[in-house]
């Protein structure tokens, strides 16, 4: 399975201090050099960097085709990295987009990729049984801590699916 990343489902995994959930359900994600640098140059995510540039499952790869990031960012006001990401995504014939941001992922969603975000992550380790279901709670918990944006209802619907109380 080829899988793309942009950055925030990286970030958000780190800190709910689970990025090997990554390598767990794919192996190996790829990711554009746009979103490489947002994760190793970002002074918020200094700590975040260094797991990022020594892991080895994390595989920076360049786009070829520039026009298309170009065009894609001017009409859709995507940022450098969500551009590339789904760019990156047709140039690698890939299985599978990681997004979390909503206009990134409405405009996979025209472009018919197929995406999951960062709750489907966690929803898909749950799935497979690589985590449990306190263990998914644990993660939703640490992301909100580290002010990851997620909605109080999407928690609630994925304490649900994983037999847990609603808390938010």
């Amino acid at each position: 399975m080829i899988v793309v990343s942009d950055t925030t489902p990286i970030i958000s995994l780190m800190k709910a201090d689970r990025l090997d959930l990554l390598y767990k359900l794919y192996h190996q994600v790829i990711v554009p050099k746009a979103v490489y640098e947002e994760l190793i140059n970002n002074e918020h995510f200094s700590d975040e960097a260094k797991e990022v540039q020594q892991c080895p499952f994390i595989v920076v790869q360049k786009v070829r085709n520039l026009q298309a990031i170009s065009i894609l960012r001017n009409v859709t006001g995507l940022d450098a990295g969500e551009s590339e990401a789904l760019i990156l995504y047709g140039e690698q014939c890939a299985d599978l987009l990681l997004m979390d941001e909503n206009k990134g992922r409405k405009v996979a969603k025209q472009m018919d990729i197929k995406h999951i975000g960062t709750v489907g992550v966690l929803l898909e380790a749950y799935t497979r049984k690589i985590l449990k279901s306190y263990e998914v709670e644990t993660c939703l918990e640490a992301m909100l801590k580290s002010e990851i944006r997620l909605s109080k209802e999407l928690c609630n619907m994925v304490l649900e699916y994983v037999g847990l109380p609603k808390r938010y």
